[in-house]
């Protein structure tokens, strides 16, 4: 039984863009290879199987040179409203693996992307985040690092703001 209470992370943004527009940006591995990723990161691969049950694969660079790779496998898709599925750092073959910089990270995440229509080609876009079967100090990293991922996250939303501009 864990005793560590859990914070889910959770960020929004809303963009100048139609929701149909905004959820297609995450349905195609060709445009998110455009987009995807820590802003400095360079996507080198990106497959996708968007269907319950499918993955996306994706492979990329940091700034200083390592390879990151990482997995979705979808488990929710109701167009153009919700996509849910378990992310983790993967290898190249696609094998789940533990985050490369932070061992104590928690191997598997369960993670909803929400799109809400606000009107007038507006759209909320919202990340949701959980450990999943994490250990009690796997989910204190995750709790300790919501800065760290707001980080990453902002830029990954600076990018697809761009992205979305055309």
């Amino acid at each position: 039984m864990t005793t560590v209470a859990q914070k889910p992370f959770v960020i929004s943004r809303t963009f100048n863009a139609p929701r149909e527009m905004v959820f297609d940006a995450f349905t195609n591995a060709d445009e998110m290879k455009k987009w995807w990723g820590p802003k400095g990161f360079t996507m080198k691969v990106s497959k996708m199987d968007f269907r319950v049950g499918g993955t996306y694969h994706y492979g990329m660079h940091a700034p200083n040179g390592m390879p990151m790779w990482g997995r979705f496998v979808y488990r929710e898709i109701v167009r153009p409203e919700r996509i849910v599925f378990v992310s983790s750092f993967s290898d190249e073959e696609g094998g789940v693996i533990r985050h490369p910089m932070a061992p104590d990270w928690p191997q598997q995440m369960i993670t909803t992307f929400t799109f809400e229509d606000l009107g007038g080609g507006r759209t909320r876009f919202t990340t949701t985040s959980m450990p999943l079967d994490a250990t009690e100090s796997e989910r204190a990293v995750f709790d300790a690092n919501h800065d760290s991922m707001k980080g990453g996250w902002t830029g990954t939303l600076d990018q697809l703001e761009q992205h979305l501009k055309g």
